[in-house]
């Protein structure tokens, strides 16, 4: 009896283990604890049977997307609408991915499909790296598939980009006529707030055009590009557009506008 109860407890132990850290790796889900979600394999071994939304801006979808992925950003005013649409033109369930572990906006877009009485919903929160790495076939680069996974910007060569929060504001304030600060959060993430009121441009991801004229208008001024978005991840697939472009200045703000964020607060709490 006493074995029986020993091996229950310690498979109760382990199970809670793993489900910490389920939510570890994926904060999203306990930060939702109601919104369904879907593991990659079964993704994978179903997505025949479903319909699948990349939920990010144009520019990240054009940049690297699932294979039968259609773009509906959560950041349009029409999303509701276009979900509804979509759901009247098939029964299939319905999933949205992003950028993967951190990003939220696959969580945001079930929540707000159920809430416009959009069903049979799901989050797919490992994200498009995840899946590009695991299935390169069934991704798109830049318009090409199979994926070439060489042809993968190396995080280490993003990591060269980013400077901390302190060093980005320093640069910012410091010398306005040699940088051009971008923020390209979108109206969400900005609620209409920027950091550097007065002297930063705000040109979200989807807001491809009036992006390009920034880069363009600092390359032809000669100034070092320093851009920003929320979390640090999404100017990943900006690093994309900024070296087609030829931009050979440019730094993100790492760990993005919530890692400026936290440093003020840590500034604050040592006072």
């Amino acid at each position: 009896m006493r074995k029986i109860i020993s091996i229950i407890a310690l498979a109760s132990l382990l199970l809670g283990s793993a489900t910490f850290a389920n939510d570890e790796e994926f904060p999203g889900r306990a930060k939702y604890k109601d919104i369904p979600y879907i593991e990659l394999e079964d993704l994978h071994s179903k997505i025949n049977n479903m319909v699948v939304v990349d939920v990010r801006s144009k520019l990240e979808f054009e940049t690297l997307r699932i294979k039968t992925a259609t773009n509906i950003p959560v950041a349009n005013d029409n999303f509701e609408a276009e979900i509804t649409k979509l759901r009247a033109t098939t029964d299939k369930p319905i999933v949205f991915y992003c950028n993967g572990h951190t990003c939220m906006k696959s969580y945001i877009s079930v929540k707000r499909a159920m809430e416009a009485n959009v069903n049979d919903v799901y989050a797919f929160d490992a994200g498009i790296f995840d899946w590009t790495k695991a299935h390169p076939d069934k991704a798109v680069l830049l318009g090409n598939s199979p994926v070439n996974l060489a042809h993968l910007i190396p995080k280490s060569t993003f990591k060269k980009r980013l400077i901390s929060p302190d060093d980005f504001s320093d640069r910012a304030t410091i010398n306005q006529k040699k940088y051009m600060i971008i923020d390209v959060r979108d109206k969400f993430q900005r609620a209409g707030v920027g950091f550097y009121p007065g002297i930063e441009r705000w040109a979200s991801l989807d807001q491809q055009k009036k992006l390009d004229r920034y880069i363009k208008k600092a390359l032809k001024q000669n100034r070092t590009l320093l851009i920003y978005d929320e979390v640090g991840k999404q100017v990943r697939w900006l690093q994309y557009a900024l070296e087609k472009a030829g931009a050979k200045n440019y730094y993100f703000m790492k760990k993005g506008a919530k890692g400026y964020y936290k440093e003020l607060i840590a500034l604050g709490n040592n006072k």
